[in-house]
């Protein structure tokens, strides 16, 4: 069994992390992988399995990536492609076209589309959505990482329940611990600091960090403690600034962006997801298996799923800023127990996420050998 992983514009996020997680699961199962992309010195890659195929592709639009991908597809022939953007699926499907290659694709969307559209105007979010049917509908599998996404996915696409199918995100890894016990240069963590509240992710108006700001304004008010948020993105001026309007510039911070999330997170006395959308949200499943406290929004999709409806930890609303300042308050005080935490993200190992995509593929091979006889 050959794959394809066809990543060609490899940013930072979740998406990255999670495909080069499930790699290295996959190749320990005895799956042969490629990974595509079009830079081999992209974040994350560095800690690919050995196993694994580096295949640079030099582009990542979807024209420009056709020559590399078609040649790729010739030699070696992969019984699968997995894509986790629209953008590679499109190309993919054209360079299926073009090279006569009859590759499975498999499609991996990582969060809910119809939120993430849902302020455009109306004209934009039917392009959105033929894009969508068209793309997905040429798929042999999809494959969601919640059940919200699932539903969402199948809803817009119009795609049967057999098609679609629920595998977590790849987050917890064998080197987790290993990763969280590596030291953090910097003064806030040292004995006898405030207490730190952590956020993580892409500074941008889906993460919501406008209003966790606004919540630590107000848990500041009424005792030590400092906001740190890793990441990078077009809204650090803007988020530096509401910062000053809010009085609380020297206990803020904003470090960028950094691949080992996991030494700041067992160091925080609570992280706090403050999305407005999501998919299943990796930085909410690492601080429960680090088993720091946390607090998340009600969002779409994922918190609600992995907290157990609010039952391992606390779920507010939206852009609540009262609400949030509270629960933030709550956990500071009460942190609770760290082994209900990482009991909650066991099905997250890599090792069970690459068991079922496994299982998956091997089902999509069987069935097509059964088509034949």
């Amino acid at each position: 069994m050959r794959l394809a992983i066809f990543m060609p514009s490899f940013g930072d996020g979740g998406v990255e992390r999670m495909l080069v997680n499930l790699a290295g699961g996959l190749v320990r199962r005895g799956v042969k992988v490629d990974f595509l992309t079009r830079d081999c010195r992209a974040p994350y890659l560095d800690r690919l399995d050995p196993a694994v195929r580096l295949v640079e592709t030099r582009h990542s639009g979807v024209l420009r990536v056709q020559p590399a991908l078609c040649r790729y597809l010739r030699t070696e022939r992969p019984d699968f492609v997995l894509c986790g953007k629209d953008r590679a699926a499109r190309a993919a499907l054209l360079a299926r076209r073009i090279s006569g290659v009859p590759f499975r694709l498999v499609m991996r969307p990582g969060t809910t589309v119809s939120e993430r559209v849902a302020g455009r105007n109306a004209l934009k979010r039917w392009r959105a959505f033929r894009l969508i049917r068209n793309t997905y509908g040429a798929a042999a599998a999809v494959v969601g990482n919640s059940e919200g996404v699932v539903d969402d996915i199948a809803q817009i696409a119009g795609l049967p329940a057999e098609r679609m199918h629920l595998i977590r995100n790849p987050v917890v890894t064998g080197d987790l611990a290993v990763q969280a016990a590596k030291a953090v240069d910097h003064p806030w963590f040292a004995a006898g600091e405030p207490p730190l509240i952590l956020g993580v992710g892409g500074l941008r108006r889906q993460k919501g960090f406008d209003t966790l700001l606004r919540a630590f304004a107000k848990v500041r008010g009424s005792r030590p403690c400092r906001l740190m948020i890793l990441g990078d993105g077009h809204l650090r001026d803007s988020l530096i600034r509401l910062a000053g309007e809010l009085g609380v510039e020297d206990d803020f911070a904003l470090p960028g962006f950094d691949p080992n999330p996991y030494r700041y997170l067992a160091r925080a006395a609570a992280f706090v997801l403050s999305s407005r959308w999501e998919g299943s949200p990796n930085a909410l499943t690492e601080a429960l298996a680090v088993g720091v406290p946390v607090v998340a929004t009600d969002c779409r999709s994922g918190p609600r799923e992995v907290l157990a409806g609010g039952a391992v930890a606390p779920l507010v609303p939206v852009d609540d800023v009262d609400a949030m300042a509270v629960a933030i308050g709550q956990v500071l005080d009460q942190p609770g127990e760290v082994a209900a935490r990482q009991a909650a993200v066991q099905e997250y190992t890599v090792e069970t996420c690459a068991a079922r995509y496994h299982a998956l593929f091997q089902r999509l091979l069987d069935d097509d050998a059964e088509a034949r006889r």
